[in-house]
This record gives C-alpha cells, structure tokens and sequence, in this order.
C-alpha cells in the first residue's frame, strides 16, 4: 500500500506544474484525499482536499483559485495542478489520506499513509 507523487520541478513565478499521486496497494475511490506541503524551515500543512463521497474540495486560503485539485479514479490517481506560482509556493508537496474517511477534511494527525513528496521550486 503506497502513494507516490511525480511532477514537481524548477518553475518560474507564474508558471504552472501538475502533480500527480499515484495509489497502488487499494483503491482510492472511496478515501478523501489531501495534498500537503512543507517548506522549508516550516510546518507540515494541508492545501487541498477531495472528497471520495461526492468530490468536494477544499482549499487553503493561500492557493484558493491557483490549485485545483481532482481525480481520476479509473486511474487511481489524483491530481493538483499549480498555476500562476509564487516563490513562497516553494515546498514538498505530499499527497496523503487517513485511510478511513471519504469526506474532507483531512488533519494532519489523522493521516495514515504519506507519498514520499515531490519538490516544487518556484523561482526566476
């Protein structure tokens, strides 16, 4: 059971990535699913949550109408796609899930299962 994230890269500000969170080992389908990130220096927080029950989302006051988050359950995928990239979007990202809910949010300390994160850069 594992989630691997992929996507993430050297950008310059007000470009675009998309991340992507690959689950092998179950089925996402049912599972709320949750994008983090960690900078530097800073704490672990949550940016975006799915909704496995009716694909709600969530977004963090700082990337609300930048991020979008969505997912391909066929694929057993979920997404987070980046747009218009501002140096203080420099992080890990992680997607993640408790394993257990199907509905948002997700807080940190009911997460059961990390990806390994993948490295945004934002910076001319």
């Amino acid at each position: 059971v594992q989630l691997v994230e992929s996507g993430g890269g050297l950008v310059q500000p007000g470009g675009s990535l998309r991340l992507s969170c690959a689950a092998s080992g179950f089925s996402l389908d049912y599972y709320a699913m949750g994008w983090f990130r960690q900078a530097p220096g800073k704490e672990r927080e949550v940016i975006s949550c799915i909704s496995g029950s009716d694909g709600m989302t969530y977004y963090e006051d700082s990337v609300k109408g930048r991020f979008t988050i969505s997912r391909d359950n066929a694929k057993n995928t979920v997404y987070l796609q980046l747009n218009n990239l501002k140096p203080e979007d420099t992080a890990v990202y992680y997607c993640a899930t408790d394993y257990f809910s199907s509905s948002c949010p997700l807080p940190r300390r009911h997460i059961e299962l990390w990806g390994q994160g993948t490295l945004v850069t934002v910076s001319s």
